[in-house]
């Protein structure tokens, strides 16, 4: 295969993968708390040998995802909690903890505010929040303070990676970081409302068709490169 055939199989490669995220944020349009999710393109540059000129090569191994506010959707619900502005909950799971912006708690058997898979809610020292399951009323402030029948039990923690690019998505809501955590100064967090998705559907229906319509460019020139390279052949097997 020829240089131009090698740099084109690259970029096909990246813009299937585009394509990919694309239709997982199409997917999840209506899915609390989710993070669009799009591609970063970089090149790469292969030498070929010695006193041989190098190629450029696409990459697309980088991942790069939305921060943008989703709308608040009102739901009344007592563990329906919501962050306006930066920040993430940070959830207890069998991994480790998680990072979410999906705020669709509940309270399970033993009184422990929980996400809908069983995951505990964290407060701002790190340790589950347990609401008496006798309380007649539970309030959270703005500023993440949990009460019941008026008496504060535990702030929920809300915070930021130190560096947000080593944030890894992880099970569709859930994001992993290796670096370490910060509080967030003066959260604003809501009870009683969920953040919708941030994913635009016309944004995305419309890069689904610019991905499209460049993969099926780039297919085309892979054709006629095929083409070009076998008339070759034949040409030279005639002589």
């Amino acid at each position: 295969m020829s240089n131009a055939g090698y740099v084109s199989l690259t970029r096909q490669s990246g813009l299937l993968k585009e394509m990919q995220a694309v239709a997982n944020n199409i997917a999840n349009i209506s899915t609390t708390g989710f993070r669009r999710e799009g591609v970063i393109f970089a090149e790469y540059v292969k030498a070929t040998g010695k006193n041989s000129p190098s190629i450029s090569l696409a990459d697309a191994n980088g991942r790069l995802t939305d921060p943008s506010q989703g709308m608040l959707d009102p739901s009344g619900g007592t563990y329906d909690f919501a962050l306006e502005g930066s920040g993430f909950f940070q959830i207890e799971t069998p991994d480790g903890n998680r990072l979410t912006r999906a705020g669709a708690f509940m309270s399970n058997a033993e009184g422990e505010i929980v996400s809908p898979d069983g995951y505990r809610l964290l407060d701002s020292g790190g340790a589950p929040i347990f609401v008496p399951p006798s309380a007649a009323s539970v309030a959270l402030a703005r500023d993440g303070t949990l009460s019941a029948d008026g008496v504060p039990l535990a702030r929920v923690g809300i915070v930021l990676p130190q560096d947000p690019a080593t944030l890894e998505r992880q099970g569709g809501v859930m994001f992993k970081t290796d670096s370490g955590l910060i509080p967030v100064e003066d959260p604003v967090v809501l009870q009683g409302f969920l953040e919708k998705s941030n994913v635009s559907p016309v944004g995305e229906m419309t890069r689904m068709i610019e991905v499209q319509r460049s993969y099926e460019l780039g297919q085309k020139f892979l054709d006629r490169e095929d083409e070009r390279i076998r008339s070759v052949i034949r040409t030279l097997g005639q002589k």
